[in-house]
Parts: structure tokens; C-alpha cells; sequence
């Protein structure tokens, strides 16, 4: 069991490993397993990275990110040009349905809206763009609308999904209300929480996934 101290020196480490992260200067805080991030850093993809190296560290419960993305001034660009970028880079990834989303770029913040029928194509949407050094936030309001409309969802088959990966499963809950997933119970990392979801979101005929599950990990205080 890790102490406090151990997993603000561990987090730190896992930041400082990544080479695009070297020398950020980010305050963190963890206090039984709540880890705090706090600082700046220059482009949104950065906040990203920090935001999933820190989700793998063993003994994160939960995670609070505060850190403020701060564009460089020979960086910045207007919400217009922003936008012709952002469609740009849809159209140079064919697996993208452009003409069913909607973008909105206000002080360098994009909201993307609309409907798809697949969670990874939300996802490969959001990563599509969110290297882009002009971004400062994104708020991926994109809703999923299931192409099999009458798909009766069986529960047997996402537990069986979870069995098949390397989640500890034995603490995990499934259950279905028509096109609502919902998981609850324990599992031991925030990175087997996120995976858990991203197994569950490939079930034909999911809209809504509510992830209840809670990270259950002790410490020496």
C-alpha cells in the first residue's frame, strides 16, 4: 500500500518519464488515493497526455485537473481560422461523418455536437483534432444514436467482453435497461475504470453508458 507521499513521487515520476512532458511545471497533491493537478502548460494535447499518465498510476481513486492551457502569442489564431483547421482535419480522416456533426469555436474553446452511432467514432472525432496547437479546450457534447434500433442488448455478452480482457471483473456489475448500460462495483485502477467503459461502449445497440464503477485501493496514511 502506498502513502500519500508515494504517490505524489509516483505520479510525478510518470509525468517526468514522458519525453514531451519533461520540465512542465505541475503542482500535485494526493491526499487517500484523490490526486490534485494544478499549473499551466502551452497546448491542449499536452493537458491530455498529463490527463491519461496519471489515470495509469496505480493508486489513483480519483482525479481533480486543473491545469489552464496557455497558447503562446506566435501560437494563437482567431475562432475563424480555428475552424477552417478543424474541418480541414476531418476531411483528411475518411472515417469521420462530417456532414452529421457540428462545430462551435468561441476564444479558442471547441464544442462538437451531433450524432453518431458508434462511441469510437466520438472518440476518433475528439483525437482527430485535439493535437491541433490553437485549441485551448474541447467539450465533446456528441451524442450516440445506435444504427440497430431494435437490438435487444444481453447482458451475458458485455460480462463475457469484461471476462475476455485483463480487468479484474470478479467486482464489476452489469445492467441493462434497453439501450442503458450501467456498471457498478469496485475495480483496482482509474485505468481499468476507462477501460471497462471502452469495452462496454462496442455493445451493438448501446445510446447511454452510465460508469458507476468506484476505485477501491488503501493506503497507509
Amino acid at each position: 500500500m502506498k502513502t500519500n507521499a508515494e504517490l505524489q513521487r509516483d505520479v510525478q515520476d510518470a509525468i517526468n518519464w514522458e519525453p514531451q512532458l519533461k520540465n512542465i511545471n505541475i503542482g500535485i497533491t494526493a491526499t487517500d488515493g484523490i490526486v490534485c493537478l494544478t499549473g499551466t502548460v502551452d497546448n491542449y494535447a499536452k493537458k491530455i497526455q498529463i490527463e491519461q499518465v496519471v489515470k495509469k498510476v496505480f493508486g489513483v481513486n480519483i482525479f481533480v485537473e486543473n491545469i489552464d492551457v496557455k497558447l503562446q502569442k506566435h501560437e494563437t489564431k482567431n475562432d475563424i481560422e480555428i475552424a477552417k483547421e478543424i474541418m480541414a482535419a476531418f476531411e483528411a480522416n475518411p472515417v469521420i461523418p462530417q456532414e452529421q456533426l457540428e462545430v462551435k469555436v468561441e476564444n479558442g474553446w471547441v464544442t462538437l455536437t451531433g450524432e453518431l452511432s458508434w462511441d469510437y467514432l466520438r472518440d476518433v472525432t475528439e483525437n482527430t483534432i485535439q493535437h491541433l496547437p490553437w485549441i485551448k479546450g474541447i467539450y465533446n457534447n456528441i451524442t450516440i444514436v445506435p444504427e440497430m434500433h431494435h437490438y435487444t442488448i444481453d447482458k451475458k455478452d458485455i460480462m463475457k467482453a469484461l471476462k475476455r480482457s485483463s480487468i479484474d471483473d470478479r467486482e464489476i456489475t452489469v445492467s441493462v435497461s434497453g439501450t442503458t448500460v450501467r456498471l457498478t462495483g469496485t475495480v483496482h485502477t482509474w485505468h481499468q475504470r476507462e477501460e471497462a467503459a471502452r469495452i462496454v461502449w462496442k455493445t451493438p445497440g448501446i445510446k447511454n453508458l452510465k460508469n458507476e464503477l468506484k476505485v477501491d485501493y488503501e493506503y497507509d496514511l
